[in-house]
């Protein structure tokens, strides 16, 4: 799903102009992305959660040349999947 089709899916889940929804959820986007960057954790109960985790600098290779080089530390944002959606996504497995 493409960010077009979330916002045309909630104009018709609310019955709100395509206008309406696309503030709606560019809003949504906007405040989950300060609270990440102000490293906040972010909780949508039954879907997931949204995470900054710090990674320490190490020794990495370049696979071209096998030579080693240092890759520096880093932020990255991590999603742990909920555990309602979880088991409705193992679902799809039984057939």
């Amino acid at each position: 799903m493409t960010k077009s089709e979330l916002i045309a899916a909630v104009a018709e889940r609310i019955d709100v102009p395509k206008s309406r929804a696309d503030s709606i959820v560019n809003a949504v986007f906007e405040s989950m992305k300060d609270a990440l960057l102000t490293d906040e954790r972010i909780e949508l109960r039954g879907f997931g959660s949204f995470s900054i985790r710090e990674y320490q600098s190490r020794m990495g290779r370049n696979p071209r040349t096998g030579e080693e080089v240092e890759v520096p530390p880093k932020k990255s944002v991590h999603f742990k999947v909920g555990k309602e959606l979880k088991e409705r996504v193992d679902t799809l497995n039984e057939y």
